[in-house]
């Protein structure tokens, strides 16, 4: 394996653990915000990374994902992954700050996501390409600010998708809670189980393209 081929994996890797850490952390701080200290209690708004790293998400997962199609043939892969769920009690967040709280803990995430990717993409436009460049730190700067708006991109948009058990859902069944609709709120809440199921028959079905892939491309097109 070449050094720079090696450089890109460290920094994808460090840019991965930066968009899905601090992921997990603005959930627990907005919780913490309205007033629920299970978070902050159970030490998960700690920027440690230990104590956020998900063994199969944030390691088997990432590694799986860029590995195996590199072995295939098939170039490349990409790094995607996610870190342990922040604990949060959402009835003491609701009973504090009612459902736009709620609401508000829902997107925390995303909205880190989308804000982190605009930031890093500015940053892009004073770094010059390091064509040539024999700095390695210069290198790997470059390499994971890049990295820093595609993954960032990618897990926003993700999240955002109302399917079971992700943030979009979430943020659709307290929307629903908060106009008194216990329907709509009630289907997220049983289908949870069923969210990793849909997850894979996007991933493998034409759906990708439309519900992924398009969205991440103009997202990525606007801000590079």
């Amino acid at each position: 394996m070449s050094e720079l081929k090696l450089l890109q994996i460290v920094a994808s890797i460090v840019a991965l653990l930066i968009a899905i850490i601090g992921h997990e952390i603005m959930h627990g701080y907005i919780a913490y915000k309205y007033g629920d200290m299970t978070a902050k209690n159970a030490g998960r708004l700690s920027i440690n990374p230990l104590i956020h790293i998900d063994l199969f998400g944030s390691i088997i997962v990432p590694a799986a994902m860029y590995f195996i199609p590199l072995i295939l043939g098939f170039g490349g892969g990409f790094i995607f992954g996610w870190a342990k769920p922040v604990p949060i009690n959402m009835r003491s967040v609701v009973d504090k700050g009612g459902y736009n709280a709620a609401m508000q803990v829902s997107l925390a995430g995303i909205v880190y996501n989308f804000t982190l990717a605009a930031f890093s993409a500015m940053i892009l436009m004073i770094l010059t390409p390091p064509v040539g460049s024999d700095s390695i730190v210069y290198l790997f700067l470059y390499i994971m600010t890049m990295q820093l708006v595609v993954i960032n991109v990618v897990l926003g948009i993700f999240n955002l998708l109302p399917i079971p058990q992700f943030d979009g859902a979430h943020f659709l069944m307290y929307l629903a809670l908060k106009f008194n609709n216990t329907k709509v709120a009630e289907f997220f809440y049983k289908n949870e189980r069923y969210g990793m199921i849909i997850v894979i028959i996007i991933l493998i079905t034409p759906l990708k393209d439309y519900l992924l892939i398009w969205p991440v491309n103009t997202v990525l097109n606007l801000l590079l």
